[in-house]
């Protein structure tokens, strides 16, 4: 559904609805964030694991370590997003 349908459907909600429409909508993203940071971490870990062993070598743990680390960049760069989608929302809603 494109973003201009759902605004069109707001508009003929009432406030409770609108509210609920809107934490169902963040949820759901919530849950799209979720499964691909699932998705992400299954990646990581068949590219930097091999064989599971007793002892991380030097190399198994460098790989772990730059996935962490895009993990966390790829985390706060969502969070941003997210942070902007709703700050239009409400810069909009103040209109």
């Amino acid at each position: 559904m494109s973003d201009f349908e759902n605004q069109s459907q707001f508009e003929n909600l009432s406030a409770n609805d609108k509210e609920l429409q809107e934490f169902l909508m963040i949820e759901k993203q919530k849950a799209q964030v979720n499964a691909q940071i699932h998705e992400f971490n299954e990646v990581c870990w068949e590219k930097c694991v091999g064989k599971p062993t007793i002892k991380l070598d030097h190399a198994t743990e460098t790989c772990l370590s730059n996935c962490v680390d895009r993990f966390i960049d790829t985390s706060l760069l969502i969070t941003q997003r997210f942070a902007q989608m709703l700050q239009k929302r409400s810069d909009s809603g103040n209109m």
